[in-house]
């Protein structure tokens, strides 16, 4: 049976036998959805760049497409083919009869005030308040960072979006003009990095992102109809059923132990001890980009070179046995190929440059994954 614990970040794949209780195969499969959303955002922003310059007075034409149902961003969808693929994999490796999935759903507004009940769920965080003058008020019409007051006031993104930082209320606070072009978009740590006391106090009001909870929300139903689309019959249980089943057994925190424990279907005692999970990291099949732009958009560098260099590609796992030069010795990792011949090696150290591909043999064929 092929266990999974789906998250935001990693998502924990195990493979129980159900009889003996042994866990025959542990992974923790790491996701790239945040690298996908910053590639659309270049992307999006070249564009529109390019657009304004040649079609300046067109009307535009993309504001009128509907969404089809059950449509998901490109971000949350790698999520779900991610986990896909290796359920498809470990099929073809092990006699899988069955799939057990952590079916969970995080409750938002619960998250964010736990005291909420009844009527309070339709009105949100901002009911009766626009958001400037719920933050005034939440924060004494006071500049979070200097202390002033009686003076123009902005609303200021704890987390800066370019960071990673959201819309949501709990990341706003109020700030002045002079603070807020100061801090432009440092990380309020780096920015308060001489004010330990300022920062702390500002960190206390301020409520951690829920975009991860959001994500394993958006995505479950996709993910589970998914895994019955292949056939074998999907058992769904709980994050609270998962968290029991582990304490129960006295086992520690990780992904791919929280995977072992999805389910009614886990044995009393489950067998780890000989289990070393396997390391795995989303890296995709590389860029279409043509060539590398500036700050501005305009293109700085030639059209790419040959993908495929004397066989190889970057991306492939490699083992080179250098037997002359400043470099001896034996490298085994991921590839990254040049025109010229000389390739790089990553292993799980460290980044060996140089080597010929004289001495490369190939282990493994790109398939958009790192491991280690």
């Amino acid at each position: 049976r092929i266990k999974i614990d789906p998250g935001s970040k990693k998502t924990g794949v195990a493979i129980v036998n159900d009889r003996s209780g042994e866990v025959v195969f542990a992974a923790e499969l790491e996701h790239r959805g945040q690298r996908i959303k910053s590639l659309l955002d270049s992307r999006r922003a070249s564009r529109r760049s390019r657009r304004n310059r040649k079609t300046r007075y067109r009307k535009p034409r993309f504001l009128n497409r509907t969404r089809p149902k059950g449509w998901l961003a490109p971000s949350l969808l790698s999520r779900v083919f991610n986990i896909e693929t290796w359920v498809k994999k470990l099929c073809c490796f092990a006699l899988v009869k069955a799939i057990s999935q952590e079916l969970v759903r995080f409750d938002m507004q619960q998250m964010e005030n736990p005291e909420i009940s009844g009527k309070e769920y339709q009105q949100g965080t901002l009911a009766g308040y626009e958001t400037k003058e719920y933050l005034l008020e939440k924060w004494n019409r006071t500049c979070v960072y200097c202390g002033a007051q009686n003076v123009p006031l902005e609303i200021e993104h704890i987390i800066p979006k370019s960071k990673g930082g959201s819309n949501r209320i709990s990341n706003l606070t109020l700030a002045c003009v002079p603070c807020n072009q100061k801090k432009g978009n440092q990380p309020v740590e780096e920015f308060l990095r001489g004010k330990p006391e300022l920062l702390k106090r500002i960190k206390a009001r301020a409520k951690a992102p829920l975009k991860d909870a959001a994500a394993v929300n958006a995505t479950r139903w996709a993910l589970f109809n998914r895994l019955k689309a292949t056939g074998l019959p999907v058992e769904v249980g709980s994050g609270g059923l998962t968290n029991f089943n582990r304490t129960q057994q006295a086992l520690e925190k990780s992904h791919w132990l929280d995977a072992a424990c999805v389910g009614r279907s886990t044995p009393e005692t489950l067998k780890t001890d000989q289990v070393h999970p396997l390391q795995i990291k989303a890296m995709g099949h590389g860029s279409r980009q043509m060539c590398r732009v500036n700050q501005f958009g305009f293109p700085r560098t030639s059209a790419k070179a040959l993908k495929i260099v004397k066989g190889f590609q970057t991306g492939d796992m490699v083992k080179a046995i250098v037997t002359k030069g400043k470099k001896v010795g034996t490298y085994v990792g991921r590839v990254a190929v040049r025109s010229s011949g000389s390739f790089n090696i990553k292993t799980d150290s460290s980044t060996t440059q140089g080597i010929s591909w004289r001495y490369c043999s190939k282990v493994h064929a790109l398939d958009g994954y790192l491991y280690f």
